[in-house]
């Protein structure tokens, strides 16, 4: 969509970013996770972007409508966090989580970041098709370096190595 606007985001959107998460953890997905759960969403900058990770915004005016972050966690790897995209947004018209994923992997790759990992949740399945259609390969938790922040919450990791 033209009007989608994208941009690295920090703390002053942090009340955005929980009014957009928040609701699609817990009453869409039915995830149980808390904002205490998720102290870096009113960190953002400290927890993602000082860290030499990033946080990225996806916006139809100056409404937020999706989300990604990369945790840069060392060894030349970084962790996909907080990918979400509003309901009324998701899919191939919108190309949104597409362009989010872009940006991420274009950053990692500036920043000489060759593994991707993340962790996701059962219900997730769309999101899983996602990963698995842009090239990262379903691995078992004990294949995370032990470098790799686990969630509590997470039962499905992912992994794509970077040309």
């Amino acid at each position: 969509m033209e009007n989608i606007v994208y941009k690295t985001i920090g703390d002053q959107y942090s009340n955005d970013v929980i009014q957009l998460i928040l609701p699609i953890q817990q009453i869409e997905f039915g995830v149980r996770v808390t904002l205490e759960d998720q102290p870096d969403l009113k960190a953002i900058n400290a927890f993602y972007r000082e860290t030499g990770g990033n946080f990225w915004g996806a916006f139809d005016g100056n409404t937020l409508v999706g989300t990604i972050a990369l945790i840069n966690i060392g060894h030349q790897a970084g962790a996909i966090r907080k990918m979400f995209v509003k309901k009324e947004y998701r899919g191939k018209e919108f190309g949104i989580a597409q362009q989010l994923l872009a940006k991420l992997l274009a950053y990692s790759r500036e920043q000489g970041i060759k593994d991707i990992y993340l962790g996701t949740v059962e219900q997730l399945k769309a999101a899983q098709r996602f990963y698995e259609k842009n090239q990262f390969t379903l691995i078992q938790k004990t294949d995370l370096p032990d470098y790799f922040p686990v969630m509590s919450s997470d039962s499905m990791f992912f992994h794509l190595q970077l040309k």
